[in-house]
C-alpha cells in the first residue's frame, strides 16, 4: 500500500461523508505531521486510531498545515472521509477516537462538512505563535519556549519584522523542495512581551513553506541580539538565498494556533485559487 502524504483534492466519493475536525497535539515526540517509514508522526497516529475504530485498512487524514518535527498545535484542522454506514453522532465519534489516541494528541471537535471541503487547500490563512524566554533555565518551559542566552531588543525585532509583510519570495527563509513555490503573503509578524515575562511572536500567512516560520524567527532574533539590522533583513529577503549563518529557530517554541476558512459556498473557489501557480514576477 502506498502511503501518500499529499492531500487528495477531490470531493468525498459516493457513499462517503467528509468529516472536518480540529485537533491539538504536543509535538515533542512526533517526527512532524506527515507519514514517514519507521517514524512516529501525527498523521500516522491519527490514521491508525480512526482505521482501528472503523475496522478498515486506512482512512487518509489530511491537514491544514504539515507541521515540522517538534512543532505543537492547539488548532490544527483536518479532514477525512468515512462510509455513510459508519456515521454516528460526532460527539460519540470524537470520544471513541480519543479513547484510542495516545495522550499527546487529541481531537477537540468533529463535524460533518460539505463534500468539497479541503483542510489544506480551502484555507485562507494559518497562524502560529512562538514563545521565547530569557534568563536562567526554566524546567517548566523546556518543551514550550526557546531560551535566549542573549538579551533581546523586542522593539527592534518588531520594527524590523514589518519589512517582511506582504507578498514576497521567501526563499531565504525556507528549505526548498523541488517543484514547490516559496512565494507567500505574510499578513502578520509581531513581537510582544507578555505579562509573565515571555516574548511572544505572532505570525499569519496564506501559507508557509517548509521551515519558513522558524527561518523568519531565527533571522529576526539575530537583529534582537544586535548582530544585524533592518537593512540587512531587507537585503537578505531580496537575495532569495538561504545562508548557513542564519539559523532557524528551534521547533519547541512553535505552535499552530489558528486556521481561517471562507464560507462553505466559497470552498471550491478558494481551492482553485490556491492551486494556481504563484507568479514570482508579482513578488518582491
Amino acid at each position: 500500500m502506498v502511503l501518500s502524504n499529499e492531500p487528495l483534492v477531490a470531493n468525498a466519493a459516493q457513499g462517503l461523508i467528509r468529516i472536518r475536525g480540529k485537533i491539538a497535539y504536543d509535538g515533542k515526540d512526533f517526527s512532524g505531521w506527515g507519514m514517514q517509514p519507521d517514524r512516529r508522526t501525527v498523521q500516522g497516529v491519527l490514521e491508525d486510531a480512526i482505521s482501528t475504530l472503523l475496522r478498515v485498512d486506512r482512512v487518509i487524514v489530511q491537514c491544514a498545515g504539515r507541521t515540522d518535527a517538534g512543532v505543537h498545535a492547539t488548532a490544527q484542522v483536518i479532514h477525512f472521509d468515512i462510509a455513510q454506514t459508519d456515521a454516528m453522532e460526532m460527539k460519540d465519534l470524537t470520544y471513541k477516537i480519543n479513547a484510542i489516541l495516545p495522550e499527546d494528541v487529541s481531537i477537540q471537535e468533529l463535524e460533518v462538512t460539505t463534500p468539497d471541503f479541503d483542510a489544506r487547500f480551502a484555507a485562507l490563512s494559518r497562524s502560529y505563535e512562538y514563545l521565547i524566554y530569557q534568563g536562567q533555565r526554566n524546567p517548566l518551559l523546556r518543551d514550550r519556549a526557546h531560551r535566549s542566552y542573549l538579551p533581546l531588543d523586542v522593539p527592534a525585532m518588531n520594527e524590523a519584522s514589518q519589512v517582511l509583510i506582504g507578498l514576497h519570495d521567501f526563499s531565504a527563509f525556507c528549505k526548498k523542495r523541488e517543484g514547490a513555490t516559496t512565494i507567500r503573503t505574510l499578513m502578520k509578524f509581531d513581537w510582544t512581551e507578555t505579562a509573565d515575562g515571555l516574548i511572544k511572536v505572532e505570525l499569519e500567512a496564506d501559507a508557509f513553506c517548509y521551515s519558513m516560520v522558524r527561518g523568519l524567527i531565527g533571522a529576526v532574533l539575530a537583529i534582537g541580539e544586535g548582530k544585524f539590522d533592518r537593512a540587512w533583513l531587507e537585503n537578505y529577503l531580496a537575495g532569495r538565498e538561504r545562508e548557513a549563518h542564519v539559523f532557524a529557530a528551534p521547533a519547541l517554541g512553535l505552535t499552530l494556533v489558528d486556521v481561517k476558512y471562507p464560507d462553505a459556498s466559497e470552498y471550491a473557489k478558494r481551492i482553485a485559487e490556491t492551486l494556481q501557480v504563484r507568479d514570482s514576477d508579482g513578488a518582491s
